[in-house]
């Protein structure tokens, strides 16, 4: 077994099977191809084993949609490996239970959630509606599915489509603010779970991702704690004999030390650190293993969470230290059973950028670029000149934006109390963000801007206050919006329509066998002609963004100049000690004061100006929008005119007019995923040549050691001026790559799909009579696209 299989396997929470599968030596090659039989032996209790294989589905359609696969050989038949698309952070469930029961045996909702409820009474009305036509429909494909028999080639086809519809949705909602700014408590308040996140005077940890998400697998609050890997403790440790005392990063560093092992680490070497008995209390750090935690109460998860996200006070009666273990988590996901709001989003608790530990900065930023929604949290006293939320936005603009896929940012204000004179009043407050954001509007659109006030502790008071004066309805509202189960309803019953439609087709229309060749040659002709204008495109975009970066790469200077302003700081008395936690931490820092240091997207910025306008118009973050210029979705192989012309295989037209939508759907998630590589590729080429000169000036110390170290990266940067185009050149192999993926995927699917809708040899007297199933879910469908059709309307 590798390491790949036994985290694939605890990250499932199917710890009890991983030495099952280590005693049958699998490993990551053979995890995809076990079978049915296979797995069966392998898990033979039905609770675990449907778990396993719902993920083990998934896994298999994200490798497939990230592009690990391999480009067609070129003519000296070397393969050209594309590039790896992000991996989704959220873990799998059984989607068949992604809907919080209803059970009056459950845990009894507090009366004020359910009073906030009434902000948005359609909107739960359409999530009970589509909740029933799911669950029939679903139900109904089930037992479709275990009908048809898969040893015939329709029948293989057909059961891998009815497995296709399901789909694991999932939004993430990036939440920022400095220390004290009220991020847990809003959360609390949000979600009305008063006592779920610790919060109150205890100095947090400015290094744990904490997430936040509904538990679809039980009724209790649940925790999953994942630690850093061991060798980078270790690595931290010998850090410390590398900074000054009095630097931030040794005080950082002490603090970390202290709350993990009091003063014992003063006499201590980096060696006798890691000694095993200093983690006795938490045996899965050592093991590499994700620690679990599962209660009964908010409250009693929170209380034992508490070791694991916050820093502690120092005990003042000579008694023994209470071992606190945040310095060792890279991140917290807290599960939290019956709630509405988190079906299908996911609250993020992010830190500030900038940790030395590079796991969790890598982890920080692929959950920032992956967020729909950020929220920037600040104290209402001081929102609009928090120094700290302005460098989130400025700093992180390329990883929200055109390297993201973030299309809301909501800046909130806590801590309001209208009846309190020391405050401003909300209108005042909202104004004074609202100017402050005009600044950053060449970087974001203000039509995804919006300030909100809010006061979490009034709300959690029962306090009734004007939806005005708190709006924490409104963002309730929001989050209910945003886990948007109509279109998991639509998209389900569309293909499931679709499918049933192919069945009745294939199982009846003997009659159209003769037209079925003559309807083939039209849609072929069809396909052709508009994969031609993806094709164009596509192409028209990659030539555009080669002549923007040309233009990018010939002013590299600049990004030098704005680099020599950076240091020519050197008459500040604190900037060397900011240069060297800078050149550690390879080009990124984040100081007290809150400032958001990243030399490698400086030096990039050449590029990424040259191309941000041009990028956002090619690839919006919402995909509604249409990535290159919307010839994705207005790619059609005109089935419409086809039913009226060919009835006798209207059936099988309308399962290739619900392919049609599958498959942008799906392309769309591709191509989003893709741009924000693309996009990022820039900063991380030049991040990569900036390494060894990062390392570099790491070493020099003693006298004139600043003028030394700028005078090494100012070197360095101007004898490899080549990274520019070599930038370049990375970004337009990934553009050059994806529009390969896009034109394959369209291409294979569809020509799939219409061999086996339409080929005489197709046609199967095999298949369940599923008339009445068909009549049932076509009703169904006719449901749903009148209340999308009216949505459209009213917007």
């Amino acid at each position: 077994m590798d390491d790949f299989v036994r985290n694939t396997l605890l990250e499932w929470g199917l710890s009890d099977w991983v030495e099952k599968f280590k005693d049958e030596q699998i490993n990551a090659e053979s995890l995809y191809y076990l079978d049915d039989r296979e797995i069966d032996i392998l898990i033979p209790k039905a609770g675990p084993r449907v778990i396993f294989k719902n993920n083990l589905k998934l896994l298999k359609e994200h490798e497939e949609a990230a592009g690990l696969v391999q480009e067609e050989q070129n003519s000296n038949q070397e393969p050209i490996v594309f590039f790896q698309l992000e991996q989704e952070h959220e873990e799998a469930a059984d989607v068949g239970q992604v809907l919080p029961s209803t059970s009056s045996k459950g845990k009894r909702k507090s009366d004020l959630q359910a009073e906030s409820l009434k902000c948005f009474p359609a909107a739960k009305r359409r999530c009970d509606s589509d909740t029933r036509i799911l669950s029939e429909v679903k139900r109904i494909m089930k037992q479709i599915k275990d009908q048809i028999n898969d040893k015939e080639e329709l029948g293989a086809f057909i059961k891998n489509k009815i497995s296709d519809l399901e789909i694991n949705k999932r939004e993430l909602v990036g939440v920022f603010g400095r220390t004290g700014a009220g991020k847990s408590s809003l959360i609390n308040a949000i979600i009305d779970e008063k006592n779920l996140l610790p919060t109150g005077s205890i100095s947090a940890c400015t290094s744990v991702v904490i997430k936040v998400e509904a538990n679809t697998r039980s009724l209790k609050y649940e925790a999953e704690i994942e630690f850093i890997k061991e060798e980078e403790w270790h690595d931290e440790l010998w850090s410390l004999k590398t900074y000054k005392k009095g630097d931030d990063d040794y005080r950082d560093m002490v603090k970390k030390l202290s709350a993990l092992y009091g003063d014992e680490w003063k006499d201590k070497s980096p060696e006798n650190l890691i000694e095993p008995k200093y983690f006795k209390n938490i045996p899965e750090f050592l093991a590499s293993k994700r620690k679990s935690l599962n209660c009964d109460t908010a409250q009693e998860l929170s209380q034992k969470l508490r070791i694991y996200t916050k820093g502690g006070p120092k005990q003042e009666d000579g008694s023994k230290a209470q071992q606190w273990f945040w310095p060792l988590v890279k991140s917290v996901t807290v599960r939290v059973p019956h709630n509405e709001l988190l079906q299908h989003v996911t609250l993020v608790d992010l830190p500030g950028n900038g940790d030395r530990n590079k796991s969790r900065n890598e982890m920080w930023k692929q959950i920032v670029v992956d967020c729909s929604t950020v929220w920037i949290v600040a104290e209402i006293t001081r929102a609009a000149s928090e120094v700290e939320a302005w460098e989130i936005l400025k700093s992180a603009h390329g990883l929200i934006g055109n390297g993201g896929q973030c299309q809301q940012i909501h800046f909130i204000c806590t801590k309001s109390d209208p009846a309190d004179d020391r405050v401003p009043n909300n209108k005042e407050a909202k104004e004074e963000v609202m100017n402050e954001f005009q600044e950053l509007s060449e970087q974001f659109s203000d039509k995804g801007f919006k300030v909100f006030t809010v006061s979490a502790d009034e709300f959690l008071k029962r306090k009734r206050v004007k939806e005005d004066d708190n709006e924490i309805p409104k963002l309730q509202d929001f989050l209910q919006n945003l886990n948007d189960c109509h279109s998991e309803t639509i998209n389900y019953v569309n293909g499931a329509y679709g499918i049933l439609s192919l069945i009745e087709g294939a199982r009846c229309s003997k009659a159209g066998v003769g037209k079925a060749d003559d309807v083939c040659k039209v849609l072929e002709k069809n396909m052709r002609e508009e994969l031609d204008q993806v094709k164009s495109a596509v192409d028209e975009a990659i030539k555009d963004f080669e002549q923007c970066l040309t233009e990018g790469v010939k002013n590299s200077k600049t990004s030098e100049e704005r680099l020599k302003f950076f240091l020519d700081r050197d008459q500040e008395p604190s900037f060397f000690k900011t240069l060297q936690a800078v050149v550690r931490k390879d080009g990124i820092h984040q100081t007290k004061k809150g400032e958001q240091i990243n030399l490698n997207t400086v030096l990039a910025s050449c590029l990424t100006d040259s191309i941000d306008e041009k990028f956002r118009k090619t690839f919006p973050n919402d995909v509604k929008g249409g990535s290159f210029s919307g010839v994705i979705s207005r790619f059609s192989l005109d089935t419409n005119s086809l039913i009226q012309k060919y009835q006798d295989v209207k059936l099988q037209l309308i399962f290739l007019q619900t392919e049609e939508d599958k498959i942008k759907a799906k392309l769309n998630k591709i191509i989003l995923k893709g741009k924000k590589i693309i996009y990022n590729s820039l900063t991380e080429t030049i991040e990569k040549n900036m390494k060894k000169c990062y390392e570099d000036a790491q070493k020099i110390s003693g006298t004139d050691a600043l003028k030394k170290m700028r005078k090494t990266i100012e070197t360095h940067v101007s004898l490899n001026r080549n990274m520019y185009e070599d930038a370049k050149k990375t970004m337009m192999k990934k553009m050059n790559i994806l529009m390969k993926i896009i034109c394959k995927e369209l291409e294979e699917t569809m020509d799939h799909s219409i061999k086996h809708s339409l080929k005489a040899s197709t046609l199967s007297e095999s298949l369940p009579d599923v008339s009445g199933d068909l009549e049932t879910v076509q009703q169904h469908y006719n449901e749903v696209k009148r209340s999308q059709e009216g949505e459209m309307t009213s917007q």
